[in-house]
């Protein structure tokens, strides 16, 4: 006789066990990529406020500045090597031991930092150490978000991939928040000096304590069911950064395009912003910080809305929408800013971050398709981190060499340029996703 009730209830029980697998994935992409950027970010939000007088020979304040961007540029060029390396062994070994040693060696550089002795303690040798662990932050970042997207996208149930895949997304605005918020309590509770003298170095110790947690959930999980029903079917590429190369160059290409505009949008709208704020536009570090906290949601938003549009009708789709939208904001961010107003700050500010959600949200989806699952660690980690080279590593230099130039209205076209550079990589692919 069959025992009905029994299949009901190993049913039931797989369904149970399938969701709370779900969770925890969904868990350890979004903790993983909050942690990510939280430790970007506040060397962003230090490389604008904190960095360019404690690190940079004294000469004139455009100078220093320009100094602090470039060692924050540094990472951008990192991160490709990162991809190489991280991408090589998690398509050879698997997804999650490459996810844990990238998340251990950003974290373990970020924590550095917070002790670094600053240039009037050890001279040259703090600018320089400084900027070797900014290249390490980077080279780990290099495999962190490649790892976390296919992480979401690879267990995804059908047709939820691009929600799925908006969770390491949403990891930029919660790291935004954490970084932002602690540096806003900070500059609330302790007075300039003592900001400036010990207070900055709080973010970056403090971020052991989010790799800790990251390292926890990342330890609970298993494999990718598509990785390991590909390590069954044919044996990895001996080098897949070779194999990438010499066969899917073109996919990587248009991908490398694809993801310029999101990073040329993030870094304007926070790091630039922030920098220009309140040191060109006078403006008090503790309410600009304010703003782009309040700025930071509507991206969230937006990626939210763009997982659930994708899941519609397809990542190109969403991501050509959020391109044309940057485009046509480019035109009036510079404005905005230049008012010295803060409502229309906050207003540029929050239309930027929104359009971004959407160039940023379907990326987690949109760039694991454009490769085969043995490739994908390689291919979508290669291609994001290039697009940071090309569209956000020199936004703050450029930005603040336009402002010389011409003056604040010109900024907002470095992005609309972006978008359309996104554009043509989009178009690219849209017969493959």
């Amino acid at each position: 006789m069959t025992n009905f009730g029994g299949e009901t209830e190993v049913t039931q029980t797989n369904g149970m066990g399938e969701m709370w697998r779900h969770k925890r994935v969904l868990a350890a992409s979004l903790i993983g990529t909050a942690v990510e950027f939280y430790d970007f970010y506040i060397y962003a939000t230090a490389a604008s406020l904190i960095f360019p007088f404690l690190f940079f020979p004294a000469s004139s304040p455009t100078a220093q500045l320009m100094a602090s961007y470039g060692s924050l540029a540094l990472a951008f060029f990192a991160r490709p090597v990162g991809a190489a390396v991280f991408g090589h062994y998690g398509d050879r070994i698997g997804r999650k031991a490459t996810l844990v040693a990238s998340l251990m060696l950003m974290g373990g550089c970020t924590l550095l930092i917070g002790f670094l002795p600053t240039y009037q303690m050890i001279g040259y040798w703090a600018p320089a150490i400084l900027c070797l662990l900014r290249f390490g932050q980077g080279f780990g970042l290099g495999g962190e978000w490649g790892g976390a997207a296919l992480l979401a996208v690879e267990n995804a149930p059908p047709g939820w991939r691009a929600r799925f895949g908006m969770f390491p997304q949403l990891g930029a605005p919660v790291g935004f928040i954490a970084a932002n918020g602690l540096f806003l309590l900070l500059g609330a509770f302790l007075t300039d000096d003592a900001f400036f003298e010990w207070g900055w170095r709080l973010p970056f110790i403090g971020s052991a304590v989010l790799v800790i947690l990251g390292l926890w959930v990342r330890l609970k999980l298993t494999e990718t069911p598509e990785f390991a029903a590909a390590q069954k079917e044919t044996s990895p590429p001996a080098v897949p950064l070779a194999t990438l190369l010499s066969s899917h160059l073109g996919a990587a290409i248009a991908g490398t395009f694809a993801c310029a505009a999101c990073f040329a949008v993030y870094y304007i709208a926070t790091a630039f912003a922030l920098g220009y704020g309140t040191t060109a536009l006078k403006i008090d570090r503790g309410i600009f910080l304010a703003i782009q906290l309040g700025a930071i949601l509507f991206m969230a938003l937006s990626i939210i809305l763009a997982g659930w549009w994708s899941d519609r009708t397809s990542p190109t789709n969403a991501l050509a929408w959020g391109c044309a939208g940057t485009a046509l904001m480019g035109l009036v961010f510079g404005p905005l800013i230049g008012t010295a107003a803060l409502l229309p700050i906050f207003v540029a500010l929050s239309l930027a971050l929104f359009v971004m959600g959407f160039i940023y949200g379907p990326l987690g989806a949109y760039l694991p398709a454009l490769f085969p699952v043995q490739l994908r660690y390689t291919g979508a980690s290669f291609a994001f981190n290039l697009g940071g080279i090309l569209g956000g590593a020199l936004a703050p230099i450029v930005a603040t060499w336009l402002i010389g130039v011409q003056g604040v209205g010109l900024v907002g076209l470095y992005m609309s340029a972006a978008a359309f550079i996104s554009l043509a990589g989009l178009w690219w692919t849209s017969r493959k996703v």
